[in-house]
């Protein structure tokens, strides 16, 4: 089943749920700061895990105490869909268990 890209509103809507989340062209993205490099690549693995489950993956970055990810959908031309808010979603559940602001 194709996944449908998501209105403007639709992608308003859902970034009001996700604090230091934005629309960036055309993908959401969001920069974490970490208190050091080990934590920040502690958090970058367990994005990789949660990417993996999902079959979705974001442009995942890693720098000396940040990780910046961003994320659209390449099957549906490059839209933003619900896929990457649920995403979104499971890298803000984990993010303050390892610290990230």
């Amino acid at each position: 089943m194709a996944t449908e890209p998501l209105s403007q509103k639709e992608i308003e809507d859902r970034l009001r749920e996700l604090p230091g989340w934005a629309l960036e062209g055309d993908r959401i993205a969001r920069t974490y700061q970490l208190g050091t490099h080990f934590a920040a690549t502690a958090m970058a693995v367990h994005i990789a895990q949660i990417q993996e489950e999902l079959g979705h993956h974001s442009e995942l970055t890693l720098g000396y105490n940040t990780v910046a990810l961003a994320v659209n959908t390449h099957s549906a031309g490059g839209a933003v869909t619900e896929k990457d808010f649920e995403l979104a979603q499971r890298v803000q559940d984990i993010a303050a268990g390892h610290g990230a602001s």
